[in-house]
């Protein structure tokens, strides 16, 4: 069953991964208006920043900010962690190495071509999205 479920999960991120980059982008324009405007957390340099390069990565793949998809939201996370130093290094670290049993048992791909720098600058902006 395991190696089934790792089978289905491998599957769906290949068919995620043949998607354009294009799709991405259009992906990223709902994470903004989803926001709540009330923090107005738009105005912290590391939430533009955070977003631009989500945008043009492939998380928006199996992310999102309010719903599931195949990975958890990024409200979600959010509200798991708070946004300090060492989370910020943990997570940044399982952007990049992949990791799995946080969330479930779909494994997230590790992204080793994402710089160490862009990996906290993203964690920041999920960080952000903590009601």
């Amino acid at each position: 069953m395991k190696n089934y479920l790792v089978a289905i999960a491998a599957l769906a991120f290949i068919g995620a991964c043949s998607s354009s980059a294009s799709n991405d982008k259009k992906e990223a324009a709902p994470a903004v208006a989803a926001t709540p405007a009330a923090n107005d957390i738009t105005s912290n340099p590391d939430y533009e920043k955070g977003l631009t390069l989500i945008a043009k990565s492939d998380c928006l793949t199996c992310h999102k900010t309010d719903s599931k998809l195949i990975g958890p939201p990024y409200k979600d996370v959010a509200a798991k962690y708070e946004s300090n130093e060492a989370n910020v290094k943990l997570l940044a670290s399982k952007v990049i190495k992949g990791g799995s049993g946080v969330w479930g048992q779909i494994p997230m791909t590790p992204h080793p071509t994402v710089s160490e720098a862009d990996a906290e600058q993203m964690v920041k902006y999920v960080l952000l999205l903590r009601k």
